[in-house]
């Protein structure tokens, strides 16, 4: 999969050349497509049958002659109206055109965004706190888990994008995706189809094994695409570890990963009590939320934790949080940094702490 590669449209045509359509059999054609996780546009004469963007199209109809003209530039495929096979032909179509798998998440809803696995585990877990689940977020639920067990590479790690060689940044497992992976599929494990849910559960072992076969020696976890400018190596420990530590806090087998990376975060913490990238760097709202929501569990963390929340708060009621840090890194070294992290990273931090302390 490129990153131009758009997800398959379904297009269900009953405009000029083709005949009307029962609403009973439309509904069943409309719900076929939904439950397999495509994307459906209903067309008539009056709309062009393509849409704005370059998305490969399946167009469907019960056609009279021959189908529609279509502009040649796009990628596409005509197929027969048909609730019964309509599903396996968009199956079929996406294959073809190596369109990705239905299921993912991009971090926009606007034409162009591409399916990711960090926005993917982000919507998963998000969907999970949002209550009990109904049957469509489930079903939701468990596209989105198997998208990702399809984006898993073999050292077991989960990537950007796609699976690959680990040559590019697109497609080269990193230990932070992979533990953001990690917790959405356990947040949905119990709701899982028991064949989802046995896979789902292979693909965290192999995961775990590759955050064991990462971790540095001295217990820290690198990610791929965060950094801090103060760090050595534009580096930035502190985020990579935390967001491990986070995802390994339920993991039963995962206690001597656990214990290395808590005693390597527990190291990182600064002279005023708060953390940067690494030890000896500018203290931000971010960081040391993240140092913080991953140590709370830690009982050998105390002394560490009070001094970290007494850092975090006295920022936060200075409107510290409102001066984000650029600790983003994207391609071609290109810094930026997010108006909310500071804000969702210290709520879930000083969440994670008073309900210990409850």
């Amino acid at each position: 999969m490129a990153l131009s590669d758009l997800p398959l449209r379904v297009v269900l045509y009953e405009g000029s050349g083709a005949a009307a359509v029962a609403p009973e059999d439309r509904f069943a054609a409309i719900s076929a497509l939904l439950e397999r996780g495509f994307g459906v546009t209903r067309a008539g004469a009056e709309r062009p049958v393509a849409p704005a963007d370059t998305s490969p199209l399946l167009v469907v109809g019960r056609w009279q002659d021959s189908p529609p003209a279509a502009d040649s530039a796009q990628r596409l495929r005509w197929g027969q109206l048909d609730s019964a096979t309509v599903a396996d032909q968009a199956e079929a179509a996406r294959a073809e055109f190596a369109a990705p798998a239905p299921g993912g998440w991009a971090w926009t809803d606007l034409p162009g965004g591409v399916p990711d696995a960090d926005d993917t585990a982000g919507a998963l877990l998000a969907l999970r706190c949002l209550g009990e689940p109904d049957r469509a977020t489930i079903e939701a639920a468990a596209a989105g888990v198997n998208w990702l067990l399809g984006l898993q590479n073999r050292d077991g790690g989960i990537p950007t994008f796609c699976r690959g060689w680990g040559t590019l940044p697109f497609d080269r497992s990193t230990p932070e995706l992979t533990a953001h992976a990690l917790r959405s599929w356990r947040a949905w494990l119990d709701e899982l189809p028991p064949e989802l849910e046995e896979r789902t559960r292979a693909a965290m072992r192999r995961a775990l094994e590759f955050l064991e076969m990462c971790q540095r020696t001295d217990g820290a976890w690198l990610p791929l695409w965060f950094g801090n400018e103060a760090a050595s190596e534009q580096e930035n420990p502190v985020y990579g570890t935390a967001q491990v530590l986070i995802a390994l806090a339920s993991e039963p087998t995962a206690e001597v990963l656990r214990e290395r990376g808590r005693k390597f975060l527990r190291f990182q913490q600064n002279p005023d009590g708060g953390w940067g990238g690494a030890v000896g760097t500018l203290s931000t709202v971010e960081e040391t939320s993240l140092a913080l929501e991953a140590l709370a569990e830690d009982s050998e963390a105390a002394a560490t934790v009070e001094q970290g929340s007494e850092w975090l708060i006295a920022a936060m009621e200075s409107g510290q949080w409102q001066r984000p840090a650029p600790i983003g890194l994207y391609f071609a070294r290109l810094w930026y940094f997010e108006r909310l992290y500071p804000l969702v990273f210290a709520v879930s931090a000083l969440g994670r702490l008073i309900s210990k302390r409850s």
